[in-house]
């Protein structure tokens, strides 16, 4: 079976990325002041390349170690590598590749700090969640969350160097967020596809501990997320515009969330797991209205 770049191309998961390059991108916005210099201009862009082919390689990296899992999932049994399309030693040579012109990219044209932090993140994902927490804990998706929440914290580092105590506090806000975001959205997920993960003994809260536990976890997280994401108010980053955007979008979500205690039907997981990307994207826009646009119209 001849490899195309398509199959190269889905083995970076294209969709999940873009998320979460957006939010680098985000933060890079918010630890600009005012107008960007060209300076700034030339280093976020390069910056922003840096992140997404690290997050890129950690997809294939996980796909390369997920091979078996998922071949036992629907979601994930039509993947480049499990029907054949892609050897795992292309995976590797081609996640190699992303990397290496990752971490030069961000070394000699970014700055260090940005490169350590983009490399940790890969590791944290790519190695210790999947080889590791996956398979270990049900809390899995909680403790791994952490590294699929630091690209804000890597956008704001491109951009600053993260030389003030003021980038390291506004920049881990950003990621407390998705930290906090990321249970509710993948619980969401993992109940509906609960029978694919039991098959694939992967612990899973839904599989460990039941539905209706998850259900409730889903909830007080949801509730935790509403209080976060206020936050940015509260410590004057963000205005009325992002107050007024955040608490629209955490209504939804909160009434999503209490649904989730007795929805009318199965497919109700998968629907709250859709809007819970919405959410985060337009939270992060909001964001940057507030911060960049809504000052120079």
């Amino acid at each position: 079976m001849r490899t195309t770049w398509r199959d190269y191309w889905d083995l970076t998961k294209p969709k999940v990325v873009a998320l979460i390059v957006f939010t680098a991108l985000v933060g890079m916005c918010l630890a600009i002041p005012g107008l960007p210099t060209t300076a700034q201009v030339v280093t976020g862009l390069l910056g922003f390349l840096g992140i997404w082919l690290s997050a890129s390689a950690a997809a294939a990296i996980n796909q390369l170690l997920d091979a078996q899992i998922d071949a036992q999932m629907a979601r994930t049994s039509w993947r480049p590598l499990v029907v054949g399309k892609v050897s795992p030693r292309q995976v590797l040579v081609f996640a190699g590749a992303l990397t290496a012109l990752s971490m030069t990219i961000l070394v000699l044209w970014v700055n260090v700090i940005t490169a350590v932090l983009t490399f940790a993140s890969l590791i944290g994902y790519a190695v210790i969640y999947t080889v590791y927490l996956k398979r270990a804990t049900s809390q899995n998706i909680v403790i791994g969350g952490l590294a699929g929440a630091t690209p804000p914290l890597l956008g704001w580092a491109a951009i600053t160097g993260m030389q003030g105590s003021s980038d390291w506090a506004y920049a881990s806000l950003l990621v407390l967020i998705i930290f906090i975001w990321t249970p509710p959205h993948f619980w969401a997920l993992a109940i509906f596809r609960r029978v694919d993960y039991a098959k694939a003994e992967i612990p899973m809260l839904p599989v460990t501990h039941g539905v209706p536990h998850t259900r409730k976890q889903i909830l007080a997280y949801s509730v935790v997320l509403a209080v976060v994401t206020l936050l940015p108010v509260a410590i004057d980053m963000s205005g009325m515009f992002y107050l007024g955007g955040a608490t629209v979008l955490n209504i939804v979500f909160l009434w999503y969330a209490w649904k989730m205690q007795n929805p009318p039907d199965e497919m109700f997981n998968m629907k709250m797991f859709g809007y819970s990307i919405v959410y985060l994207m337009a939270l992060f826009a909001f964001l940057l209205v507030d911060h960049w646009l809504l000052p120079w119209l």
